[in-house]
């Protein structure tokens, strides 16, 4: 029976290539989201990827649907928390609920995802949580304290979670992405996003499928070893 993974976020973006890679390396996937119907009976039309709706930023949300995935496909091995959300503004101008909302999805959201199955990857001894976090986390961004704070914090949360779960066989680490060619980002102006892939030493986007890449080398069986790490795909853009 193969191992069943989750990936929160997990029907578009970079969450969607991860869903893709897991599944094509022979995991049962899940894969979660929060709000459009359509793209994501799209995504489970097109990869046979079960799709589940709930809130992150909700634990009870997140802890009843992580119930019903393990009820229809069985216990969840692997965590990959990669749903996320921005709120951008510059601090002064920052709201409390833009701060509140990026905070209980950003962050909040992995405890409510990591948290309900916790137990039963110590009971089975084994476990695999990967967070995906990213470059504005590690350097910071301008217009991004709520985002970056986050970030941030998903690093403290695998650097913990390392040191409880390894005598578990349960590994947690953070990928760090930088500028990835997702809708998002390729929906900005074309003059930002030169100015963007300028300061990229690549010289390109990097794609949302060398994340997944990252994805699966870390929840592999025999990657015990790999645990508290970050790992930096950003195309040398940055450097911790």
């Amino acid at each position: 029976m193969s191992r069943v993974a989750l990936v929160t976020g997990g029907s578009r973006g970079i969450g969607a290539a991860i869903s893709k890679e897991l599944k094509e390396a022979g995991y049962t996937v899940a894969a979660t989201y929060a709000g459009n119907d359509e793209k994501a009976a799209a995504f489970t039309a097109e990869t046979g990827i079960k799709t589940y709706k709930w809130n992150v930023g909700s634990y009870d949300d997140s802890a009843a649907g992580l119930a019903k995935v393990e009820e229809e496909l069985g216990p969840i091995d692997i965590i990959v928390a990669n749903a996320g959300i921005t709120r951008d503004a510059p601090f002064h101008k920052m709201t409390k609920e833009q701060w509140k909302e990026v905070i209980d999805t950003n962050l909040t959201g992995v405890f409510n995802t990591v948290h309900p199955v916790w137990p039963g990857m110590r009971e089975r001894k084994f476990g695999r949580v990967v967070v995906i976090s990213s470059i504005n986390g590690q350097k910071g961004q301008f217009g991004q304290v709520n985002y970056a704070a986050t970030k941030a914090g998903d690093l403290g949360i695998v650097k913990s979670l390392a040191q409880e779960g390894a005598r578990f066989n349960i590994t947690a680490n953070a990928i760090c992405p930088g500028y990835i060619a997702t809708e998002m980002v390729m929906a900005v102006p074309e003059k930002v996003r030169e100015a963007i892939i300028g300061q990229i030493p690549t010289g390109r986007l990097g794609e949302p499928e060398e994340i997944a890449r990252c994805v699966k080398f870390l929840v592999a069986d025999d990657a015990q070893f790999v645990n508290g790490s970050t790992v930096s795909a950003n195309g040398a853009q940055f450097f911790v």
